[in-house]
Order: structure tokens, then C-alpha cells, then sequence
């Protein structure tokens, strides 16, 4: 089960919304979700999965956005989670998945399928041992708001609060959830 919520910045303050990401299957997609919610000014959109994982997408205008995940294997396991690792990591990690799968680790002869394994959920497997248990992306993507890179590595469960709290949106978060 994920949780997604919007931190939008405005001359007024910080905006928080809880949203739904039914109709997200990319980043663009989801990009697309935050700059709805306020137009030039800073939005952060937060997604958790049980725990498991939390990811962070900081999109400014028109510019690229900015993403963060807490680990990466873990996140790559999961939908929204592989759309975030396989931005971050790009090509670097259809380089890995390549190396690993011309390794033939599964055990099985060459080109044989793993017994009750589905072949659409082989790449997903590969990309998430790929991807390393450990955060990945931009550190730096809530420093100028008011917290550290050390503080964002060291948060674990109830990492929205602990962020809305470093940003000054704590009361407004309160409020959605």
C-alpha cells in the first residue's frame, strides 16, 4: 500500500494534500501531478510504501525534476518506486541489468526460464537486485528548505512528518492526514 502526498510552497506558505497515483506510470506523469498543484512555485511530492521506503520528487517550474529515494532495492521492487530508481540511475542501470542477465545467475540452463516465474517480472527482479540496498539521488534535495543531507539519510518511519516538520509545513500536513 503506498501514501503520496503534495507539499506545495506558495506566497502564503506551505499547501499539503494527500493524492491519489492511480493514473501515474511515469515520472513525466507524475511531474505532470505536482506542477497542477502550483504552478512556478516549489512542489514536493512524497511517496511511501509501507515503511519499506519513502521517495521524494522536488519539481521547481519547468525544471527537471529533483528525486530522492531511502533504498533504492527495496523501491525497485515496487512500481512507483522502479519509475523513481530507474530515473535516477538511467542508463547505468539498463547497463547492470544487461551485465547481470549475460551472467546467467538464476541457475538454470542457458536461456531457460526460472520454474513458476513469469517472464514480465524477470527484468523487475534483475533491475531491483541491480539497484542498491541504500538511498540513491540527489542528497542535497532539501537543503536549501531547511534539512540536511544527514538528517534526510538518517530518517526512517514517519518520514513525511520529520520533513514537513524540518520545512515548516508540519501544521498543514496535520491537516491532510
Amino acid at each position: 500500500m503506498y501514501f503520496a502526498a503534495l507539499l506545495a510552497r506558495t506566497e502564503d506558505g506551505w499547501e499539503a494534500s494527500d493524492t491519489e497515483l492511480d493514473d501515474v506510470e511515469t515520472l513525466s506523469d507524475l511531474t505532470d501531478l505536482a506542477r497542477e498543484a502550483s504552478d512556478d512555485d516549489t512542489v514536493i511530492v512524497f511517496i511511501e510504501q509501507e515503511d519499506a521506503w519513502f521517495g521524494i520528487v522536488r519539481i521547481e517550474g519547468e525544471e527537471d525534476p529533483r528525486i530522492y529515494v531511502s533504498d533504492g532495492a527495496a523501491a525497485a521492487r515496487s512500481s512507483y518506486g522502479e519509475i523513481l530508481t530507474r530515473e535516477i540511475l538511467g542508463d547505468d542501470l539498463d547497463d547492470i541489468v544487461d551485465e547481470l542477465e549475460s551472467l546467467d545467475l538464476d541457475g538454470t540452463e542457458d536461456g531457460e526460464p526460472l520454474d513458476g516465474v513469469p517472464d514480465d517480472d524477470e527484468e523487475t527482479s534483475v533491475a531491483a537486485e541491480a539497484v542498491p540496498a541504500a538511498p540513491v539521488g540527489d542528497r542535497l534535495i532539501l537543503a536549501d528548505l531547511g534539512m540536511a543531507p544527514a538528517d534526510l539519510l538518517a530518517l526512517e518511519t514517519d518520514a513525511l512528518a520529520e520533513i514537513a516538520d524540518a520545512l515548516g509545513a508540519a501544521e498543514v500536513l496535520e491537516a491532510v492526514r
